[in-house]
């Protein structure tokens, strides 16, 4: 009988430390557009924005691609060697789902709140059905219809709102942002195919490596390198907490949760993340926290808790 209470209560600690790092990830993740508004307040742009956050990104992302060659030697296995077509989905991957949703997002962000933001990146799990649907022919089920009608309502009840203050580059803002969440949509479409052969660790670590020497080479070709010398202090060190505490902490954390208590309980940990962007906006940015923008975020919430449970 001891035996089997010190058993439950080891699970029940695994659950709760899992659902503490989903919650801690998700939160950590979000500020990343909190740090982003900010440092736009000193005058940066998101070439080099972006830029500076991969620069120090990049040891970590690489750090864990070593890791998990060192992981599987120590199970005694060997890793697959990438094939030609494993290489052209990691730049894929890389190019989709880290450099080019990153990117739509930091310059998208120059135009709109973080709260909208945020909303409009937590429709994902509908894009992937919708995408789902246009390209591999999977059936989406009514109630999840139903769930992404309440998701859309709500994006467009905090877009409307914002527009009406801030005017007609809202639009550019959120054709952005929502460039990017479809973006990532793909990434996370045909993510799932390499990782089942690569592992998630080593495609993670791959996929955002590209992705930072993507970043790279576009600053590169569109700024002069004599720039580097003009980004105010205050900038960089945003930069080493977007590339740390909002990037590589919440993938790490995220990873960790998954394997304690499943990828469908961290996925609806991850609803932490909109409404923490609302009071660190409010807090941090000065942003109004309307009931426009809380009534928004409840339907942004529910419709996917809808999908994600439905989809």
């Amino acid at each position: 009988m001891g035996i089997a209470q010190a058993a439950t209560k080891n699970i029940a600690s695994g659950t709760t430390l899992g659902i503490l790092m989903a919650a801690v990830g998700a939160i950590a993740f979000s500020g990343k557009a909190i740090i982003v508004k900010l440092a736009y307040q000193h005058g940066v742009d998101a070439v080099t924005l972006i830029m500076l956050r991969m620069v120090f990104a990049l040891p970590c992302f690489t750090a864990l691609v070593w890791w998990a060659h060192r992981q599987a030697r120590r199970r005694g296995q060997v890793l697959a060697a990438l094939t030609r077509k494993d290489w052209l989905g990691v730049l894929w991957l890389g190019f989709t789902g880290y450099y080019l949703a990153s990117f739509l997002d930091f310059a998208g962000l120059q135009f709109i709140s973080a709260s909208l933001e945020r909303l409009v990146l937590y429709l994902n799990p509908t894009l992937v059905l919708v995408l789902g649907a246009l390209f591999w022919g999977r059936r989406i089920a009514p109630a999840a219809w139903v769930g992404m009608a309440l998701s859309y309502a709500g994006v467009v009840l905090v877009f409307g709102h914002e527009v009406s203050f801030k005017g007609d580059n809202v639009w550019l803002g959120m054709l952005l942002v929502l460039g990017s969440a479809i973006s990532y949509a793909l990434y996370l479409g045909y993510s799932g195919q390499l990782v089942q052969r690569l592992g998630s660790l080593r495609l993670a670590g791959l996929a955002t490596s590209v992705a930072c020497l993507l970043c790279l080479l576009q600053f590169v070709l569109l700024r002069p390198l004599g720039s580097l010398a003009a980004i105010p202090s205050a900038v960089w060190g945003l930069s080493v907490l977007n590339a740390t505490v909002c990037t590589v902490l919440p993938v790490l954390l995220v990873m960790l949760a998954i394997e304690r208590v499943g990828a469908g309980l961290a996925a609806q940990m991850g609803m932490i993340g909109p409404m923490s962007t609302l009071f660190l906006s409010a807090w941090l940015l000065g942003e109004a926290l309307t009931p426009w923008v809380l009534a928004g975020t409840t339907l942004v919430l529910l419709g996917v808790f809808v999908v994600s449970r439905k989809g």
